[in-house]
């Protein structure tokens, strides 16, 4: 039996149950291709063209959708909600649009789901992929991907908000010297009244 793939989900290294179809398919082509059985994730031409047809199994939570680094991600709104997994495609290392693609689909569309980096996925660039919303991590098959998992816990703060951070480090530490302020001031009028 072959080992079971394996995937970084919410921190943790973890048997991967979903069959990606990672195939460039042409809109033409779209409408004939076979889907198999068992939780796929399928290109996002083929779940555009086959939506009908795949609507009893999206609604079983048996279909994902993967996004190409061109595609974009408003295609999916008002489908979102169905798909328990959206996966984004960096094609190499320096094409950094998933990153945008990642933001947008956390930020403007409301993707609560799985959000999943495949491709050209290294454990520099996962912290970073990890700001934008990313909560799942296929890294690269030749890299080790317990290896790749410290690479979540690369820097322990963050200066600049994102989709992890609602508020900058400078906005973060005025709010805490406010809230000190104001707790020195309680305690001290309190004592003044003994």
């Amino acid at each position: 039996m072959p080992d079971s793939k394996q995937i970084i989900l919410d921190q943790r290294v973890c048997a991967d149950d979903w069959q990606l179809l990672k195939q460039e398919v042409s809109e033409e082509a779209a409408a004939g291709f076979a889907v198999p059985a068992g939780k796929v994730i399928v290109p996002l031409a083929v779940l555009v063209a086959q939506e009908a047809q795949l609507a009893p199994r999206i609604a079983a939570g048996e279909i994902g959708v993967w996004i190409a680094s061109h595609e974009r991600p408003e295609t999916l709104r008002g489908k979102l909600d169905a798909l328990p997994v959206v996966a984004v495609d960096f094609p190499k290392f320096a094409d950094g649009r998933g990153y945008s693609i990642a933001y947008n689909l956390r930020t403007r569309l409301g993707f609560k789901g799985q959000l999943r980096a495949i491709g050209d996925v290294l454990r520099d660039q996962m912290f970073y992929m990890q700001r934008v919303g990313f909560n799942a991590f296929e890294p690269r098959a030749d890299r080790n991907i317990h290896d790749a998992l410290k690479g979540l816990s690369d820097f322990s703060e963050v200066y600049q908000n994102s989709v992890d951070q609602k508020y900058p480090l400078f906005a973060r530490a005025s709010r805490a010297a406010q809230a000190a302020s104001q707790t020195q001031g309680q305690n001290f009028g309190a004592g003044e009244g003994i």
